[in-house]
């Protein structure tokens, strides 16, 4: 693991020795943007591809609750069906309604797909494995994550009909809604960790995870937050059948209608991947007692490397997020709004005076008490 990190941190210094840039008068900048630009498309290529496994493990899951087979038939156990339902998409004719404005009917989707992907920039996978260390990661992820309903709004109002654009309206709704309860859960965090970046927030958790704190109540509402954010079930109002036939994207079809479905399914995993580094301590492993009590497990959990512990938090998060449609019926778009702004809302607003106050007078006392406990 160690060696990895050291190839990452120095890859610029070999690439610009490999390719001769060191001969040039921007020798180390040239390399350093070929590096990146390099770590960006690999990593975005095991995202993309990731993504196939995830869409099937959420059939998968679906189909186990309901007691049949699911997808079983391309390849071995059914490991290839999202890689031909993509295929089928992207050779099928993309139809553009005759009265649709094609320029932003276009633009739309490829807008919502690059701002899922362009979030995960700042996300570290394990202990400096990040493609951008910045110090405000976490503004950087609502910014992207706040973008994300241009590409919804764009895509009903360019499709030049009343189902779409009534569905872009009440998905922008309800995206805005729900963000408002994430930006006061994302404060009381900030509060706890003390940083903006991703990594030192995971780093402020090695003595204890937040959702193990008083910060679970924000952990829940987090988490209920972030289906209604991506339009998951039961939150899956955009695509009220009954009532807007399915959503702002109706008029899509082949690739346009891919890319939207990508965009959805990468920003459900950056919400898992932002829920496990918030809450749950990132690539740390669940180690909750001093170093020196039980030394043999604490070795041979911090033996396991960072990054694996960080997959698993994603599965964990992501099976939670599947069994929730499989259970709890559809919500009423009155019961929606009112869950966001009449409950979650006034707790989390509440929460975030809690949080500073227990910052600012409980914390130092309860660690003072406790620091001779645990050999602090």
């Amino acid at each position: 693991m160690a060696s990895l990190i050291h190839f990452y941190t120095y890859l610029p210094v070999y690439i610009a020795h490999l390719f001769g840039f060191e001969t040039g008068p921007m020798n180390y900048g040239w390399a350093w943007t070929f590096s990146q630009v390099t770590l960006i498309g690999v990593f975005e290529v095991v995202l993309l591809v990731s993504i196939a496994f995830w869409i099937l493990a959420d059939r998968k899951i679906w189909a186990a609750v309901q007691m049949r087979r699911g997808p079983n038939v391309v390849g071995i156990f059914g490991l290839l069906q999202t890689f031909a339902d993509a295929m089928k998409f992207m050779f099928k004719e993309s139809i553009i309604p005759a009265g649709a404005n094609k320029v932003i009917f276009i633009l739309a989707p490829v807008i919502t797909t690059t701002l899922a992907f362009a979030g995960w920039a700042v996300v570290p996978l394990d202990n400096g494995w990040v493609v951008a260390d910045i110090n405000v990661g976490v503004l950087y992820l609502f910014a992207v994550s706040s973008l994300g309903v241009y590409g919804v709004i764009m895509g009903g109002w360019a499709s030049n009909s009343k189902y779409p654009f009534l569905a872009a309206l009440r998905s922008a709704a309800q995206m805005v809604s729900y963000e408002v309860s994430i930006g006061f859960v994302i404060i009381t965090v900030l509060l706890f960790a003390g940083s903006l970046n991703l990594s030192a927030i995971v780093h402020a958790q090695e003595h204890g995870w937040f959702a193990f704190s008083i910060l679970f109540p924000m952990f829940v509402i987090f988490f209920i937050s972030a289906l209604a954010e991506t339009q998951r079930p039961p939150f899956d109002l955009l695509e009220a059948e009954s009532e807007l036939v399915a959503g702002f994207m109706v008029e899509y079809s082949a690739t346009p209608f891919l890319l939207y479905f990508l965009g959805e399914y990468v920003n459900i995993i950056l919400l898992c991947a932002v829920m496990s580094i918030l809450f749950l301590g990132g690539w740390l492993p669940p180690v909750f007692w001093p170093h020196d009590w039980l030394p043999g497990l604490t070795a041979a959990l911090y033996a396991v490397p960072g990054i694996i512990w960080f997959m698993f938090k994603i599965v964990a998060m992501f099976f939670m997020v599947s069994m929730v449609k499989t259970f709890v019926p559809r919500y009423r778009y009155d019961q929606l709004m009112r869950l966001g702004w009449k409950v979650f809302l006034p707790i989390s607003l509440a929460w975030v005076v809690v949080t500073a106050a227990w910052v600012q007078f409980v914390r130092p006392s309860w660690d003072a008490f406790f620091a001779p406990l645990l050999g602090g």
